[in-house]
């Protein structure tokens, strides 16, 4: 159960220590990490905790921007915290001449299906998804039919996360976020008929499966159809008011999980349309990010900071704070992660001596000597260097030729490779 915070009143007093706490710097550091009620009761050391917490509402009203959708208000506040990630993530994640994580422009579409295989799983693992990283990606890679619903969910946020990138710059209509649904929840509900469909009842409930406690309450379903209308309205228009198109895209993410628009699949159609705005609104590095992964990680924050906005007057600053500092730490990750990636290429390198071995073979050769039981087809070749059949089995057909791979029967038409007997021998003979 989260405590709901107490009524706040605005007096003299309550002024008072508002300039208080603005003078000795408490504000800023509350603020900065936009404490809830649960934490920022036992700050106090100058008031009760009731007339702390008025000071501290005072200074966030007195700083909100509000926002409506039909009957709801929602307010957010700008940090210095907010203003200072919202800087970083325009340096490091929009902008058009590039940036510092340093991907190479023939390693683009490499990361780009990694990334986007990552957030697959991550987010469908959030919704239930039970399947191990290494599965679905083997899943992923060889085009290999589900077998489970959970790996349903996993391929059709592949396949949903692709169709964003390749339609990034269209605008956001009722009609298409259902496509997007219906691609995210193919095959994965229990009813067929939800797929695609906004919810046509009020028979659906946020809860809290540890101790069975309903959360969130969605709008009535006659309410669905204008709300939608206005997301998307805010998706594809500038708002009389300047809101950071990072916060916007936050905002959307926020409001198909309060709207929940769907019987199921919400969260992970939500994070969906946050790539989308992200992507359409510039931020291309959004389409590298795991920010699934993180989000993953830290669900407990992740749901908290939903239930905060909701108990505490729709302040959606909660959530803006998280999602802000959930982008830094996805970027972050990809720095690491793009650093690792380059030591590879660097020790592929050496395979790259061999007389008529390109780049993808080197690539190749370097993941049969580390996986001697790896069984490759042309397909997993295809899909992970994102080139065409044809090539991918040009390249496999060329270590062949060479010696370093073998063939072996799947059926009458098909077959696959794997290491030669001779691979290390063969290697050892190039001195490299």
């Amino acid at each position: 159960m989260i405590e709901s915070p107490p009524a706040y009143k605005y007096d003299e007093k309550t002024f008072a220590l508002y300039n208080q706490l603005r003078d000795n710097g408490e504000l800023k550091e509350i603020n900065d990490a936009y404490l809830y009620w649960d934490k920022i009761k036992y700050k106090t050391k100058i008031a009760s905790p009731q007339e702390y917490w008025s000071a501290i509402k005072m200074a966030r009203i007195l700083n909100s921007k509000t926002i409506n959708f039909g009957k709801n208000s929602f307010q957010f506040s700008s940090t210095d915290f907010i203003q200072q990630l919202l800087h970083y993530c325009d340096l490091n994640i929009g902008g058009n001449l590039g940036s510092n994580v340093g991907i190479a422009e023939t390693d683009k579409t490499k990361f780009m299906i990694s990334s986007i295989m990552e957030e697959a799983i991550s987010s469908s693992q959030m919704e239930g998804a039970n399947t191990t990283r290494k599965k679905a990606k083997e899943m992923i890679q060889k085009e290999l039919k589900p077998k489970s619903k959970s790996e349903q969910m996993i391929m059709n946020n592949f396949v949903t996360m692709k169709h964003i990138v390749q339609n990034k710059s269209d605008d956001l209509t009722p009609e298409k976020l259902l496509y997007i649904h219906n691609l995210i929840s193919n095959d994965t509900l229990d009813n067929k008929n939800e797929e695609g469909v906004f919810r046509e009842n009020d028979e659906i409930y946020v809860v809290n499966y540890s101790n069975s406690e309903v959360v969130h309450t969605p709008p009535k379903h006659q309410e669905i159809e204008g709300l939608i209308n206005e997301l998307c309205d805010f998706f594809n228009k500038d708002q009389k008011i300047f809101i950071h198109p990072i916060i916007k895209g936050i905002i959307i993410h926020f409001m198909i999980g309060w709207i929940h628009p769907f019987s199921d699949g919400n969260g992970r159609t939500a994070r969906a349309l946050f790539y989308w705005y992200m992507l359409k609104n510039g931020y291309w590095l959004t389409e590298y990010l795991a920010i699934s992964t993180i989000i993953m990680d830290t669900k407990n924050q992740y749901e908290k900071a939903f239930m905060y906005t909701e108990i505490d007057q729709n302040d959606m600053t909660y959530f803006i704070t998280y999602h802000l500092k959930t982008m830094e730490k996805a970027f972050l990750s990809l720095k690491e992660y793009i650093g690792r990636k380059q030591k590879e290429v660097i020790q592929a390198a050496k395979f790259i001596k061999i007389p008529n071995v390109n780049d993808r073979q080197a690539q190749i050769l370097k993941i049969i000597s580390e996986d001697s039981d790896r069984v490759l087809s042309s397909k997993e070749i295809e899909n992970r260097f994102n080139i065409s059949n044809f090539t991918a089995r040009a390249d496999l057909n060329n270590l062949e030729s060479l010696g370093f791979l073998e063939k072996i029967q799947v059926n009458k038409i098909k077959h696959n490779f794997i290491k030669s007997k001779n691979f290390n021998k063969i290697i050892k003979s190039y001195k490299l």
